[in-house]
C-alpha cells in the first residue's frame, strides 16, 4: 500500500501539511472561490508572502471559512515571508505584524525570509542576514511565528546562517521539481535537519510535457501534474502548487493512495536540468551583494 506522506516533521516538532496552496498571483477576487474548493477537497496549508499583494484578500477568505465553521485555525497551517525591503532589523516586526493584520492571524505556523537580498528605497543593498534572522528569531520567541525559516538559499548560504543561529531554520523554500532537482542541497539540508519545501513543483509546461513524465502518467492512469507532485512527495519536500482552476486544485491533491514505483521512479534521474527561477533581478555590477547569478546561488547555472 501507498505510503501517504501527508504530513512532515520540522526541527520544531510541528507536522506540516506535506501538500499546501500556493498563492503566488491568485487573482483577489477569486480567493474565496478558490480557497472555499481547497479546504473541501482536504487543503489544510496556505503559502502567502506580503509581495504577493494579496493577503488581504487571502485574510478575509480564511475568516470566512472559519466563520462558517469550514474549518478551525488550529487545524490551517499558513507560512508567509518577509520581503526584501523589510530586512532591517528594526523593520522585520513591523512586516511580520502588517501580515498578521492582512491576514487576520494571532500568529502564523511559518515565516520565512523570502529571498537572500535587500533592497532600500527600490535599490539593492548589502543584505545582513545573521541580523535579519536576530530579528527572525524574536518573532519566534514570542510565539507569534511558530516556526522560522529561509527561501531562496543555497547550501553555503543555508550554511553560513546556520553557524550563527541560535534558532535553526526549519524549512528552506526553494524551486525543486524533476527538471531542477537539487540533490545536493537535498543531502545539505537533511543532514542539518532542514526541510525542503518546493515552491513551483510543476515547473513550467516544459516539465509536464517531458517524455519521462508523461509516459510514467500513462503507466500509472494519472495526470503529468500529478505525476511530478507525486514523484516531490516521495523524494522527501513539501509542495506548494498553485492554481486557480478548480478542477486542477482537486487533482493536485489526489496524490496520497498511490505511488510511483522504483523502477519508474529512477527514470527521472535521466532528465536534464535547468533552473527556471533564476532570480536575475537581483544582480548587478555595483549594487548589491551579487554581481552574477553563481554568486547568488554559489554554483554555475
Amino acid at each position: 500500500m501507498a505510503n501517504p506522506i501527508r504530513f512532515f516533521v520540522l526541527n520544531t516538532g510541528a507536522k506540516m501539511p506535506s501538500v499546501g496552496l500556493g498563492t503566488y498571483r491568485t487573482e483577489p477576487h477569486l480567493t474565496v472561490d478558490l480557497f472555499t474548493t481547497a479546504i473541501k477537497v482536504g487543503y489544510r496549508h496556505i503559502d502567502c508572502a506580503q509581495i504577493y499583494g494579496n493577503e488581504k484578500e487571502i485574510g478575509d477568505a480564511l475568516k470566512k471559512l472559519c466563520d462558517d465553521g469550514m474549518v478551525k485555525r488550529e487545524d490551517l497551517w499558513i507560512t508567509s515571508k518577509l520581503w526584501c525591503t523589510d530586512h532591517e532589523p528594526e523593520d522585520v516586526p513591523k512586516a511580520f505584524n502588517k501580515t498578521l493584520q492582512d491576514l487576520q492571524l494571532d500568529y502564523l505556523d511559518l515565516y520565512l525570509i523570502h529571498w537572500p537580498v535587500s533592497i532600500k528605497n527600490g535599490k539593492l543593498t548589502q543584505p545582513n542576514i545573521p541580523a535579519t534572522w536576530k530579528a527572525m528569531e524574536a518573532l519566534y520567541d514570542s510565539g507569534k511565528a511558530r516556526a522560522i525559516g529561509v527561501s531562496n538559499f543555497s547550501s553555503k548560504k543555508l550554511g553560513d546562517l546556520l553557524e550563527v543561529a541560535r534558532i535553526p531554520p526549519a524549512v528552506n523554500q526553494v524551486e525543486l521539481h524533476p527538471q531542477w532537482q537539487q540533490p545536493k542541497l537535498h543531502a545539505f539540508c537533511q543532514s542539518k535537519g532542514v526541510h525542503l519545501t518546493a515552491y513551483s513543483p510543476m515547473g513550467k509546461k516544459k516539465v509536464l510535457e517531458h517524455s519521462i513524465v508523461k509516459m510514467v502518467a500513462e503507466e500509472l492512469g494519472k495526470t503529468p501534474a500529478q505525476v511530478v507532485l507525486r514523484w516531490g512527495l516521495q523524494m522527501g519536500h513539501s509542495l506548494v502548487p498553485k492554481s486557480s482552476n478548480q478542477t486542477r486544485i482537486q487533482e493536485n491533491f489526489d496524490l496520497f493512495d498511490w505511488s510511483i514505483p522504483e523502477h519508474l521512479l529512477a527514470k527521472f534521474s535521466e532528465i536534464k536540468q535547468e533552473k527556471l527561477i533564476q532570480g536575475a533581478g537581483f544582480v548587478h555590477e555595483t549594487l548589491g551583494a551579487y554581481k552574477t547569478l553563481e554568486e547568488l546561488w554559489d554554483e554555475k547555472l
